[in-house]
């Protein structure tokens, strides 16, 4: 990927399109699908829509009785226990996994968390960039060989345009030195799509293509963690609870650029490539309003990549993927 290739590709589908209409005559009859988060909000859209077009879809949960209950109307979809917090966890889920399959053909990192009050992680890691980055990076290190057996499989990792709150923070990555909840999901975000970017060029001599994504504006669990006031504050819904929020998504449209990186033809041959609104986004500049859509240059810079690409294997343990 070049920043040449970080620009529009003419996609049939816009900021408008759903689900359904992304998976509209699509057969993924013989595929098996991971989703993170695949129960609630736009992972279980996301699933569904799998599920309907004939995929096998497994869904890792850190809450499983809740998912299974959720899903109990979904056929072909297998509940995982794991928690993104927990890397016993993932590890725990990924061998079951790899006991349970011989190749996976797409893994979606659709669960996460946002602005949350400070928590301590594991050996006292940031909580955002714990369960965002370093969860769902050691679950793709260790699904990569099934990954890589599929001869064709994608990544795809849900990040947001709340990454342009902050690149990496290289010196202080944890908030040692002051927590503030925002500029720690800006932080967890632009993991996810240099994650996407280091991903895809590990990957691709063997078939295994990584996208990341905005999904859009949508009213979901992932704002479980803010008070009604602050959506009030911030112009998003009324004082009933009502989402007023200009330019927001229906739960089946946010899910549909992630489903559409998954499945189009029209990304064959590309990868490490961040996507909005069922299509490749542009590169935004440094001062760019986050509402106006694009990727910041930081948050797909090859070289950043690779350097919180060491940093996560450092930090994680996990088995390093080599070219």
């Amino acid at each position: 990927m070049t920043i040449t290739d970080q620009q529009p590709i003419g996609s049939p589908f816009s900021a408008t399109s759903t689900a359904e209409d992304v998976l509209a005559g699509l057969d993924l009859s013989g595929a098996t699908a991971i989703v993170t988060g695949g129960y609630s909000g736009l992972g279980l859209e996301t699933t569904r829509g799998l599920a309907a077009a004939g995929a096998r879809v497994i869904v890792p949960a850190r809450r499983p009785g809740i998912a299974r209950a959720a899903l109990a109307d979904v056929d072909g979809c297998d509940v995982v226990p794991m928690d993104l917090a927990d890397l016993g966890s993932v590890r725990a889920a990924a061998a079951q996994i790899n006991g349970s399959l011989d190749r996976l053909d797409l893994l979606m990192a659709v669960a996460g968390v946002m602005a949350t009050p400070e928590r301590r992680v594991g050996p006292g890691w940031e909580g955002q960039l714990a369960v965002n980055h370093f969860g769902h990076f050691a679950l793709a290190c260790e699904l990569h060989p099934l990954l890589a057996a599929a001869g064709g499989a994608r990544v795809v990792v849900n990040s947001s345009a709340g990454h342009t709150l902050t690149d990496i923070r290289w010196n202080d990555p944890h908030f040692r030195t002051g927590y503030d909840k925002w500029l720690a999901y800006g932080q967890a975000k632009t993991a996810n799509a240099l994650f996407a970017v280091q991903f895809d060029a590990l990957g691709r001599g063997d078939g295994v293509r990584t996208f990341a994504l905005h999904p859009g504006k949508i009213i979901t669990g992932l704002q479980r963690e803010m008070t009604l006031h602050e959506q009030i504050e911030r112009g998003w819904m009324d004082e009933q609870g009502t989402v007023i929020g200009a330019d927001f998504k229906t739960p089946s449209q946010g899910a549909a650029t992630g489903l559409w990186a998954a499945t189009s033809p029209l990304l064959d041959g590309r990868g490490g490539l961040y996507l909005e609104d069922c299509d490749v986004a542009h590169v935004s500049s440094p001062t760019a309003p986050m509402d106006d859509g694009g990727v910041r240059a930081y948050a797909i810079d090859p070289g950043a990549a690779a350097r919180l690409w060491e940093l996560s294997v450092a930090a994680t343990g996990a088995a390093p993927i080599t070219r």
